[in-house]
């Protein structure tokens, strides 16, 4: 369960600290005082998406950090191997710059703002406002079935099923042309193989013409450059070589050489420098005579580097892309050629899974309607609970359209339908639930699939809007026996859930400095009552109001001293 918040910088939170208790949280406070920024907070610390614009004016960060105990071993865990302490805390923080950047942390490890989600999604459900119009979004009803009956790997099973039938009517779909649109094709691709085949195209052989190209455009330079080498090297009609110097040399030395060893060793080591100079000198001349320099030659070198790059504007950047190029379209041109043959084999095979596909279909529809029937059974229990025991409530299957009658999520159209008084027909959510009505059915519904989750936290934020009178209370006694399985935080206006809480926060707004501040406390029981009478006569608190609001704690510590013998 979630064990503290805290938070800085956020909006009109300066610093701030709660620390939440199990079973149902409750927090109140005036429209304007802050109680969605707590909700944002907590947003932000599981990883969604948060906007700059919430960081408190004229500071550069903020930061959300939320300590949870009581942990189970989530998936999360096993899969990163980040999870609680010794002590069974888990510290997760959220730096959010004015810059846009965040640092994310997890038990001191960083992490993205992505793994933040994955985890949040597993330690928090958070039920706002907005979920009232998801329910009267029939595209979302589907959803809502396959999570109430556990169908997510049936679903699973289908759809990669369903995406391999996908793939086949592409590959078909690619395949199919016109006469005209084939021939202008093949013409095309044959052109294209018949110029690139000419041009007998061969990996670096562009690197080796530009480097024969350098060399012919120096020729000059490098028969002068060899010729003058070998002639110092070996000598010539005008001097001695280095060669001959060499020799002169050693045979000079050669004749003492038996007076000393030194003179010995200097006459070898005067040999071993003449074979070198000999060995090169016989390399520079092997290297002169193999020139064989033209002016055709470099004219046909240039020749075929034009060829390639004209070559190469029209089928890659290298030598090595056209012959890829070339590669493909002789496939392509294999594939239009085969087409017919091809998609007979493809749509055979398109027929064998189409089969399978529906086969899947059907057996996936057949678990639906089994689980709409206990779905039907469960929201009307629940709703009887809410105050609206008349309520009948059903799901509608409907083909889908299309010829195929299938698309990813299966052959169903789903939609739930409901009937709020006696007489009344089944018809749409949206058309025949007033906002109250949305409320409670959702409150239904979230309790229903809370059921199969292992989230240990429930957020509800204000789903209570336009629920007043006898149903107010009927959604407080739902609210605190959802907490008896599981942490409920709700943010409310209604005194009767209110009066139904384990730990009450009053979210206050207040001046200081010339600064708006928001500050949360936490209420006894005797706080408890004043914000009770605060809630039911605003300002204006009398002694009857006072009395009302004992009233409402009394009956509210009643029911659950009922609720926990049960």
């Amino acid at each position: 369960m979630l064990s503290l918040l805290h938070i800085e910088n956020i909006a009109l939170i300066d610093a701030a600290d709660i620390s939440f208790g199990p079973g149902f949280n409750v927090l109140t406070g005036e429209t304007g005082a802050g109680k969605s920024i707590i909700i944002d907070s907590i947003s932000a610390v599981m990883g969604e998406r948060i906007s700059r614009d919430l960081i408190r004016t004229g500071e550069k960060s903020a930061l959300v950090t939320a300590i949870f105990r009581d942990l189970p071993d989530l998936p999360w865990f096993r899969e990163t191997g980040i999870g609680p302490d010794e002590n069974g805390e888990l510290i997760i923080s959220r730096k959010i710059q004015a810059d846009g950047k965040n640092v994310c942390r997890v038990a001191g490890v960083p992490c993205t703002v992505v793994q933040l989600k994955a985890l949040g999604s597993q330690l928090i459900d958070i039920h706002g406002q907005h979920d009232g119009q998801q329910l009267m979004d029939e595209a979302c009803h589907l959803g809502y079935l396959d999570s109430f009956g556990l169908l997510g790997p049936e679903a699973e099973a289908y759809r990669a099923e369903f995406e391999k039938l996908a793939d086949l009517r592409r590959q078909i779909s690619s395949l199919q042309m016109n006469e005209a649109e084939k021939a202008r094709r093949i013409d095309s691709l044959q052109y294209q193989i018949a110029e690139l085949e000419r041009a007998s195209l061969r990996d670096g052989e562009e690197e080796e013409l530009e480097e024969r190209r350098n060399i012919l455009r120096s020729a000059d330079k490098l028969m002068a450059a060899v010729e003058g080498a070998y002639g110092a090297v070996f000598g010539d009609e005008d001097r001695d070589g280095a060669s001959g110097l060499l020799a002169e040399a050693e045979g000079s030395l050669s004749r003492v050489a038996d007076f000393s060893s030194d003179l010995t060793q200097l006459t070898a080591s005067l040999a071993d420098l003449r074979y070198a100079v000999e060995d090169v000198a016989e390399r520079l001349r092997d290297l002169r005579d193999s020139f064989d320099f033209s002016p055709q030659e470099l004219d046909e070198v240039e020749s075929r580097l034009d060829q390639l790059h004209r070559l190469k504007k029209k089928y890659g950047g290298s030598v090595k892309e056209m012959l890829d190029y070339l590669e493909r379209s002789r496939e392509e041109l294999d594939q239009i050629e085969m087409a017919d043959d091809t998609i007979l084999k493809l749509k055979q095979k398109h027929k064998v899974v189409v089969q399978e596909v529906r086969k899947l279909a059907e057996a996936l529809s057949r678990t639906r309607q089994k689980a709409a029937e206990s779905l039907k059974a469960r929201i009307e229990g629940e709703l009887r609970q809410l105050d609206m025991p008349k309520v009948r409530f059903e799901t509608e299957f409907s083909p889908k359209p299309g010829k195929l009658g299938l698309d990813e999520t299966g052959m169903d159209e789903v939609r739930f339908l409901m009937s709020a008084n006696v007489g009344e027909n089944l018809k749409p959510i949206a058309k025949v639930a007033s906002g109250g009505e949305l409320s409670r059915i959702m409150l239904a519904l979230k309790n229903v699939l809370a059921e199969n989750d292992s989230i240990m936290t429930l957020i509800f934020d204000e789903v209570d809007t336009g629920v007043s009178g006898r149903a107010a209370g009927k959604v407080a006694e739902k609210m605190s026996r959802l907490s008896q399985n599981c942490q409920v935080l709700c943010v409310t206006h209604l005194a009767q859930i209110a009066a139904m809480s384990d730990s009450h926060y009053s979210v206050q707004k207040a001046e200081r400095d010339g600064r708006t501040y928001t500050n949360v406390l936490t209420l006894d029981r005797e706080g408890r009552k004043m914000e009770l009478a605060r809630l039911t006569g605003g300002a204006h608190t009398s002694a009857a109001i006072l009395e009302g609001a004992e009233e409402l704690l009394r009956e509210a510590e009643a029911y659950k001293d009922q609720a926990r013998l049960f």
